[in-house]
């Protein structure tokens, strides 16, 4: 059940009702007179019912490409990356560079690192900020901060050398934590 307004709010909404106009209402055009005449599709003609296609097996899709981050190690490995027991054997910094310099030089970087026989290529890029591909650019700089990390793992995965990159993995603190991840290539198989 609704309460009654005291006089004081009694006396408030007159003055708020005093000042409201009322909307004035538009004119609504009259319908036509006759409405118009719709007429149906012609019929078509029926053509006799073709023979079912025979159904074929659903084709096997080829298996999804593995992901580098989601690689996996022997346990042995992760827990001495993570412990920063690892030392890499080649390292590349990524800094100042654009994205297409940067894209180019960290494959030139694997590529030395693969021909020397390295087993991990520690590639230093900065730190990935939260949302980095959405950032707007400021003060006509051509990328957003944190895009060159952003981008390592698209960068790897459509690398020359992606059959021969096993895993991507943070770096320990000690070899630049947040800023930089290791790049675990595979070991190189005598013949």
């Amino acid at each position: 059940m609704a309460r009654r307004l005291d006089p004081d709010e009694s006396a408030l909404w007159k003055k708020v009702a005093a000042t409201v106009k009322p909307l004035v209402k538009a004119k609504v055009p009259l319908a036509p007179a006759a409405p118009p005449t719709i007429r149906p599709p012609a019929p078509t003609p029926r053509r006799p019912a073709a023979p079912a296609a025979p159904v074929r097996p659903a084709t096997k899709l080829p298996p999804p490409r593995r992901t580098h981050s989601a690689a996996t190690l022997d346990g042995h490995w992760d827990r001495r990356l993570r412990k920063g027991l690892v030392r890499p054997d080649l390292s590349i910094d990524l800094h100042g560079h654009s994205l297409a310099s940067a894209q180019t030089l960290l494959d030139d970087a694997i590529g030395r690192a693969l021909l020397r026989g390295a087993r991990v290529l520690l590639v230093v890029a900065g730190r990935l900020r939260p949302g980095a591909d959405r950032l707007p650019t400021m003060h006509g700089d051509p990328r957003p901060r944190g895009a060159i990390r952003a981008s390592l793992p698209d960068w790897l995965a459509c690398s020359p050398h992606a059959d021969q990159i096993v895993a991507l993995r943070p770096a320990h603190i000690s070899h630049g934590g947040a800023g930089a991840v290791y790049v675990i290539l595979r070991r190189a198989r005598d013949d």
